[in-house]
């Protein structure tokens, strides 16, 4: 009787550990995503909900159609769009823990539970309705999956692996790479070489292709505007030293500590891997994620965040590392662990307060003079109460993707958004599925040339260099603007503008404005006579 109790008393507390930080994890995450702002990204995916699709000239479907889904159940809204990311989320530490007992032991998968709460940049996954979500649900099935068929051959798991990475696929591009992770596997490890022998891959290969064809169709229609975007424009494709500075990157994402340790348990892991089951499959898909990235990382986009990239290899050596510690004859592994775990609960409590202020204009105007101003977060609202009271039956145009996309939200997409034809559209891939829904200044012209237009000038959008030659054209794509009213938050961080006057007939003229013009343009006189009162 006692040698049960000493087993069960230790697996029930933490079994109660794991419950209680998720019950009180949820119930902040549940708050922010009720209360923040959508941001840009996540504006434009619900923008694109509203466009039903094969996929989009950023995306494959699946965050749409989530994004839609949520809001046929829960109405318009941001808890409406990110209910379902937020269930997902909570989905995830749960998957930990299956893969981490099936592995190891029930006490383990409690702890790599815990451990996957604890992770900062998987407890705060499912606030933001954003591709991420599913994607690392996605990738984290199809690991238990590969953990299950090289244990034994069964029909379901063949199929749940297939339908994980076809699910990814119909999330995001970056489903390349578990695909690639499954088959340095089941070429370099003996467990691995063995699966090409059993009738159950060729099933889930054949799942998994159903994902790619949402991408197949929709790169057909927009001429390969998705592939284009992913594979070419948004990635340079030659080495740049500053991407050297990753692990640091990592190491403030995951803390400092924690990161440590699991870069001590992916060591230790692939040493083992040769032992076989878990070993061989957690030291592959943990280690094949970091170092793809990582290379990948030194040639590709240098511009956009992408510390989260990674997530999916940190996962499984979740599962390893209290399995790893346990061994270890000293306490010192111990309170090593136990210093990351308290480090990673600070770590995650100032990313959930940063998100915190952000949702609060009072706390966020005490963020306005660092760093961590969360720009993408606010000013959206007070932007979109000044379009009520000024319109007077015009054309709405915002002068980028992201402001028309944040205006058509708040307005609940009552009437459509335009938007000039901003060097940001470019940036992030979104000019060819503007086209291609009429809401560039291509479509503006052909429908309501002539007609009145309120323009919205985001006057901070981009860096200041940017901003100085994207703002001495505006003037080209209106006819006699006039400001109606302006709106200067967070001691001048964020300033939205709007100007009256009438869509222009004819195609803008291309290339940077001369001083001579930027001189007659009276939005880029506004802009700047803002800016410098702002800086004082």
């Amino acid at each position: 009787m006692r040698d049960r109790v000493s087993v069960v008393v230790p697996v029930a507390r933490w079994r109660a550990a794991f419950l209680t930080v998720f019950a009180v994890q949820f119930a902040i995450k549940a708050w922010l995503a009720a209360t923040l702002a959508p941001f840009t990204d996540e504006a434009f995916y619900w923008l694109e909900s509203r466009h039903p699709a094969w996929g989009y000239s950023d995306l494959p479907p699946l965050t749409a159609r989530l994004i839609r889904g949520g809001e046929a159940v829960a109405g318009h809204g941001v808890i409406g769009m990110r209910w379902p990311f937020l269930l997902l989320g909570a989905v995830l530490p749960w998957i930990v823990v299956r893969f981490a007992r099936e592995a190891f032991d029930p006490r383990t998968g409690w702890q790599a539970g815990l451990l996957c709460l604890l992770l900062p940049l998987a407890g705060t996954l499912g606030v933001l309705a954003v591709p991420d979500v599913p994607l690392t649900v996605a990738i984290m099935l199809a690991v238990l999956a590969l953990l299950r068929v090289t244990a034994r051959d069964r029909l379901r798991d063949w199929l749940l692996l297939g339908g994980a990475l076809a699910l990814a696929w119909a999330t995001h591009y970056r489903a390349a790479m578990p695909m690639l992770v499954g088959l340095l596997f089941a070429l370099a490890a003996p467990r691995g070489r063995a699966l090409w022998r059993r009738p159950g891959l060729w099933l889930a290969l054949a799942v998994a292709a159903l994902g790619l064809v949402p991408l197949a169709i929709s790169n057909w229609h927009q001429h390969g505007a998705g592939l284009s975007f992913q594979l070419v424009d948004r990635n340079p494709w030659r080495f740049h030293a500053t991407a050297l500075v990753q692990p640091l990157e990592q190491a403030l994402a995951c803390t400092p500590l924690l990161y440590a340790m699991l870069l001590w348990a992916g060591w230790r892991v692939w040493r083992r891997r040769r032992e076989g089951a878990p070993w061989d499959v957690i030291a592959f898909v943990s280690m094949g994620f970091l170092a793809l990235y990582f290379l990948l990382g030194l040639f590709a986009d240098d511009v956009r965040f992408r510390a989260h990239w990674p997530l999916p290899g940190y996962l499984p050596l979740l599962a390893a590392l209290p399995v790893l510690v346990a061994a270890k004859t000293g306490a010192s592994a111990r309170r090593w662990l136990a210093a990351a775990v308290f480090v990673a609960v600070l770590g995650q409590g100032l990313g959930l307060a940063w998100l915190g202020m952000a949702a609060t204009p009072g706390a966020a105007r005490r963020l306005a003079d660092l760093k961590a101003f969360p720009y993408a977060f606010v000013g959206w609202r007070e932007a979109a109460a000044l379009i009520e009271p000024a319109r007077q039956g015009e054309v709405l145009v915002a002068d980028n993707f992201a402001l028309a996309a944040e205006l058509a939200f708040f307005l609940d997409d009552r009437q459509p958004v335009y938007s000039l034809d901003s060097p940001l559209n470019v940036k992030h891939g979104r000019a060819p599925q503007l086209a291609l829904w009429h809401l560039d200044e291509a479509g503006l012209r052909a429908a309501h040339a002539g007609q009145p237009m309120l323009l919205a000038v985001e006057e901070t959008a981009q860096g200041e260099r940017e901003r100085f030659a994207w703002l001495g054209t505006i003037c080209r794509r209106i006819d006699g603007p006039r400001e109606v009213a302006r709106v200067s938050l967070y001691d001048g961080r964020k300033r939205v503008a709007l100007y009256a006057g009438t869509v222009p007939l004819r195609m803008p003229a291309s290339g940077d404005a001369s001083p001579a013009e930027r001189g007659a343009c009276p939005i880029w006189l506004a802009s700047q006579a803002a800016a410098d009162s702002a800086a004082r």
